[in-house]
């Protein structure tokens, strides 16, 4: 199963805002270290600030912070909140035109499958990603 570039990017700053919990991280800065588009960026942010995941502080010295402890935020809620149907097939849109889902039982197959991905995620938490914040912005951190 593949995630979107949506959620890879959600994850990126979680991991980012997790390794840095002593200051405000910004887009600016996420954009820089990763080499992603600012305005992606934004849009993530304000998706994981509208679910609680970060907090936004305006203002000139303003920034991103983690909205809750990383041992208390598990992956499987970011995913869920960052994907917006985990439509692996055709069967799983809301527009469904596959003319043989009556018969086929793909859709339960690949349904389970993806819960069982849901629930390896949800047995782990940001704590688990964290990096030391000098791993950020060095190409290859290990």
């Amino acid at each position: 199963m593949q995630l979107t570039v949506f959620s890879d990017y959600g994850m990126r700053l979680m991991m980012m805002a997790a390794a840095h919990q002593d200051r405000l991280i910004t887009i600016e800065e996420a954009a820089r270290v990763y080499g992603i588009s600012r305005a992606h960026l934004m849009k993530v942010a304000q998706l994981l600030v509208k679910k609680g995941f970060l907090k936004a502080v305006r203002g000139r010295t303003g920034g991103l912070m983690l909205g809750q402890p990383p041992e208390a935020i598990r992956i499987g809620d970011i995913v869920r909140a960052t994907e917006p149907d985990f439509a692996v097939v055709e069967c799983f849109k809301p527009d469904n035109r596959c003319r043989i889902t009556r018969s086929c039982r793909l859709q339960g197959i690949l349904g389970e499958a993806v819960m069982a991905f849901i629930d390896v995620l949800d047995r782990h938490t940001l704590q688990d990603l964290m990096l030391n914040p000098e791993d950020f912005g060095t190409p290859n951190a290990a």
